[in-house]
């Protein structure tokens, strides 16, 4: 049985009222737009209502506004939006939720209580943002180097990078027996 979008936003936004900032449709794909507050609330109701039924977290990402488009800037009330791509097997259904962060704490919970598919997704967006998932069990960086400086997909970001090639440490060939 597919979902019932209409009735899902009004529910959505009878229980989460203060907290939906819009409910946005392109092509078909269905986005609710929410303060960072109480994300986590949202969606645990989005798994756990049966008329939703999204059971399973397919991604977490991270958007940078800070270069968009004037017209898309409206978009963004903050400068982060973390995304959660959401799945709902019982329906055939998808629903993408966009929580906005400010730049200045870039901080947001974690999904891991909800779902551990967010333990790596969300380890990416803070390794490549810069986006603190308090309450994550192991945040640290994933795919850059421990000691490396800044978060790379964050729009101020040089876009030849800083001269990290130049100071990675110089491996060394493994001497034959």
């Amino acid at each position: 049985m597919p979902i019932d979008y209409a009735a899902l936003e009004k529910s959505i936004r009878e229980k989460f009222a203060g907290d939906v900032v819009a409910w946005t449709t392109f092509r078909g794909q269905h986005v609710l737009h929410l303060k960072r507050e109480n994300v986590i609330s949202a969606l645990k109701f989005l798994r756990d209502d049966p008329a939703a039924a999204f059971a399973m977290l397919t991604d977490v990402t991270c958007v940078d506004s800070l270069r968009l488009p004037t017209d898309m800037q409206n978009e963004y009330p903050e400068r982060f939006a973390v995304v959660y791509n959401l799945t709902s097997l019982a329906h055939n259904a998808q629903l993408r939720v966009k929580a906005y962060v400010p730049e200045d704490p870039s901080e947001i919970d974690s999904a891991v209580s909800l779902w551990m598919s967010a333990l790596w997704g969300e380890r990416e967006a803070y390794d490549m943002y810069g986006v603190t998932f308090k309450g994550h069990p192991d945040l640290r960086r994933i795919l850059t180097p421990d000691n490396f400086q800044g978060h790379p997909l964050r729009k101020d970001y040089p876009l030849k990078g800083r001269g990290e090639r130049d100071n990675f440490p110089k491996y060394q060939d493994i001497p034959s027996k």
